[in-house]
């Protein structure tokens, strides 16, 4: 199989879990009842997935120069990921995410999430001359909201003048420039995010209107991104491709464990099938399977599947 060649910028978090049966209140304390650690941040997330699926991932963002940084470095080198862009700060410390992960008797589960961002926010121009350098070298350019939007957008703008497709993943939520969305062929909210850029709800309760849907996603096409995704959890996902709208159920039956990583799972498995010549319907229904196998399992990274499994 031959490897696209992907550059994720992005961050890199270490991410502290803790499970409970009952998520506090304000003012109260509760018992957890297990604690584990495991490598994080959406891009080293992403950047993984497309890895373990079979992509040859350049992964560019910045670490602190302290023990979470080293740890994470090795973890993303494991994995198979070219981390020579990565650089370090000197002064500030990597970027950390404090996950509760609240399950029931059932054994589903839901989170909450802190971030700190640490490093990742003090990436800047210098950092990326290099790689701006050979951006042509990629089949696709992948980013997200968890460094300055300054660099994304000199990112985008200089991939775009090269013909290098990019994916904006808009999380966690913030305002977006028409200056970048315009360098988009693909930008991917989930329907919180979408909410925010759009104003559209597009489900009540556990209704999805895709009336609604369909309304938010051309609005996004028409402030100029290309094509435009949502994922939408459960109720699985939809694209505005070439102005085709096209919609993908999730997958039946299937037991959330940790939804921790999921929509970086559906991230990295879509634009490593795009790369790979896959129409966009198909990869979508790829990116469901490989996001509903994340999430039967513990973690982030940890979670997320290899081809062989699909």
């Amino acid at each position: 199989m031959l490897k696209p060649k992907i550059l994720v910028a992005g961050s890199l978090n270490m991410d502290m879990i803790f499970e409970t049966k009952v998520m506090p209140q304000q003012g109260q304390t509760v018992m957890g009842s297990l604690f584990r650690k495991a490598a994080g941040g959406k891009g080293a997330n992403q950047a993984v997935q497309m890895a373990r699926l079979g992509a040859a991932v350049v992964m560019l963002g910045k670490l602190g120069r302290d023990n979470m940084g080293k740890e994470l470095l090795d973890i993303i080198s494991s994995e198979g990921v070219d981390t020579g862009r990565i650089v370090f700060d000197e002064m500030v410390s990597t970027g950390c995410a404090a996950i509760l992960l609240e399950k029931n008797d059932q054994g589903s589960a839901e989170n909450r999430i802190i971030v700190t961002p640490g490093a990742n926010m003090t990436l800047c121009s210098n950092d990326i001359a290099g790689v701006k350098k050979d951006i042509a070298d990629f089949k696709m350019v992948v980013l997200q909201n968890e460094i300055p939007a300054a660099v994304n957008e000199e990112i985008a703008m200089a991939a775009k003048a090269e013909g290098v497709p990019v994916m904006l993943n808009p999380a966690p939520s913030s305002h977006i420039s028409e200056k970048l969305l315009k360098t988009l062929q693909y930008i991917a909210p989930n329907e919180h995010e979408l909410y925010d850029l759009t104003g559209v709800r597009v489900r009540e309760g556990d209704r999805l209107d895709e009336e609604s849907l369909r309304k938010a996603v051309v609005f996004l096409h028409k402030k100029g991104a290309e094509n435009v995704i949502v994922t939408l959890g459960s109720a699985g996902a939809a694209i505005l491709y070439k102005n085709e709208y096209l919609y993908s159920p999730a997958v039946k039956g299937v037991k959330v464990v940790d939804p921790t990583g999921a929509g970086d799972s559906f991230i990295g498995a879509f634009c490593f099938s795009v790369c790979m010549g896959i129409e966009p319907g198909k990869a979508m229904e790829f990116a469901n399977r490989t996001a509903a196998m994340t999430v039967t399992r513990h973690g982030a990274i940890p979670a997320m599947p290899f081809y062989n499994e699909m």
